[in-house]
């Protein structure tokens, strides 16, 4: 017998297979095999067509149960993994009334920032632990005051995950951390945000009924189960963001633990049970996986824009043929690169620096000295460093890390980048080989009481290996902050420089 489980991403929609005792993975296939395409009729918009993912799904459904010779009869439930912050918004009849506006998409930038100023800090800082922002609610108000006629005709908004799970279940649900990414989750009040909704003028009855992540939510229609391959009948057991849900899937559950990734972006996600925050504006915090009313569990996420984009930059230039060759000459190099300094900052602003864009550049390349393994280990380095200065920043808000966990398919491959975020924390990092769509399959076999036992099981069947610090960390340390040094004058003149 089988779980399934659905990763609903931007480029494509993954499914995963795992069996259900076992909990091992059996198949995991991406569709479509080219990325999906993104909508940008003007700068900085981003939209999806949400029947392109449900097309995508369905046809992956079939194709990877064929490809496994899997009875359908055999799977037993569902879990689903989606893109974050997106809006999708249906009629009474339960009709798409225009594409979504996705994650990525950054027009309603200038609604939140408004409402941060017209709410004030005591209010959106104590109740939502973040501002406004470019988020669900706000692209929503965009909406309303753009398209008036479209959100006139509005019966539900729903996020992405949301979405599938109604196309499943033909049922409009959502759930608690998927509004505290929209920015709709009250954590002092452990309620509904519609006080944030009324500022916007906007009926909270558009807001769908609330599930818990793990409990049945909703049943697979004949429909459905005609279009996908799955069984009719057959539940919904979990629903979570893609973020919150990585965490889940590297066993990140607990305060003190951090997931991590290092593709395109970086991601730091770290689970604390603290109801406060100082760094609303430079860390955003969502209601995680197994946050309850009476145990609110939240996890304070930090995003740094230029990580893996910046060493994929450096391999097509350098014209490598791969990131271990990469890896492998700039282990040649000392710890620190022989003083050449890199600022992987150069894919947008960074919201950690306050939403500046402080662009990307080596610093003090000696022509006579610096080769392109120089370059390699001292991109490796910055990035690293970058994540370290991130993680000083939770730091400064109260959370403490204790172990960080993270995929074994993005940066975190190279024992030098792993290696020099684990020597200047001071802390172990555990590799994992598992993704969303496996994480979310495991879960929809979850019940509600076994969660540690759940969580040992998982770190039993995934985990590599576990990098160590280094017992004398002195280079690392003095690399690091002569580093830091250097970027606090760039952040301080580009904050002269906007003055």
């Amino acid at each position: 017998m089988y779980y399934i489980g659905y990763d609903i991403g931007s480029s494509s929609v993954k499914i995963a297979l795992v069996e259900t005792k076992s909990k091992k993975r059996i198949s995991i296939i991406s569709e479509p095999s080219q990325q999906m395409d993104i909508t940008s009729i003007k700068p900085n918009w981003a939209e999806q067509d949400p029947e392109k993912w449900w097309e995508y799904l369905c046809k992956g459904t079939k194709r990877i149960l064929l490809e496994n010779n899997i009875d359908a009869k055999q799977i037993l439930s569902i879990g689903i993994s989606y893109q974050m912050h997106g809006l999708v918004i249906v009629d009474t009849n339960k009709k798409l009334l225009r594409d979504a506006i996705i994650w990525c998409d950054s027009r309603a930038v200038d609604i939140g920032k408004k409402a941060a100023k017209e709410l004030g800090e005591e209010k959106y800082g104590k109740h939502l632990l973040n501002s406004p922002g470019n988020f669900t609610a706000s692209k929503l108000k965009w909406v309303k005051e753009n398209e008036k006629k479209i959100f006139d005709r509005t019966s539900h908004f729903m996020l992405p995950g949301d979405y599938i799970a109604f196309k499943l279940t033909n049922e409009i649900t959502t759930t608690k951390n998927g509004l505290s990414e929209g920015m709709l989750w009250d954590y002092k009040e452990k309620k509904l945000a519609d006080w944030l909704l009324d500022y916007y003028k906007i009926d909270v009855n558009l807001t769908p009924p609330i599930v818990d992540n793990f409990e049945n939510q909703g049943n697979v229609t004949p429909k459905a189960a005609l279009e996908t391959g799955l069984p009719i009948g057959i539940p919904i057991r979990y629903r979570a963001g893609d973020q919150p849900n990585n965490a889940l899937s590297l066993n990140v559950l607990h305060p003190g633990e951090v997931a991590a990734s290092g593709g395109t972006s970086g991601v730091l996600f770290a689970v604390s049970d603290q109801s406060n925050s100082k760094e609303f504006d430079r860390l955003n915090h969502f209601a995680h996986v197994n946050y309850t009313n009476e145990k609110p569990i939240i996890g304070s996420l930090l995003c740094i824009n230029g990580v893996g984009i910046q060493y994929s930059w450096l391999k097509k230039i350098t014209k490598s043929t791969s990131f271990s060759e990469m890896n492998e000459l700039a282990g040649t190099v000392d710890v620190g690169s022989e003083g050449l300094m890199n600022f992987p900052f150069g894919n947008g602003s960074e919201r950690m620096f306050n939403d500046q864009s402080l662009g990307a550049n080596f610093c003090n390349l000696n022509l006579n000295i610096h080769k392109q393994e120089h370059l390699f280990r001292s991109a490796l380095e910055g990035i690293a460093f970058s994540f370290v200065y991130g993680m000083e920043i939770m730091n400064a808000d109260g959370i403490d890390v204790e172990v960080i966990r993270a995929g074994n398919d993005n940066l975190f491959q190279s024992k030098i980048f792993s290696t020099t975020i684990s020597s200047l924390i001071g802390r172990p990092i555990e590799i994992y080989n598992t993704t969303g769509a496996e994480g979310a399959a495991r879960a929809a076999g979850f019940q509600k009481g076994e969660l540690n036992d759940w969580s040992r099981s998982m770190n039993d069947l995934d985990k590599v290996i576990e990098i160590l610090p280094k017992p004398d960390a002195l280079k690392y340390k003095e690399s690091y902050n002569k580093w830091k040094i250097v970027l606090e004058q760039k952040i301080n003149n580009n904050d002269n420089h906007g003055k």
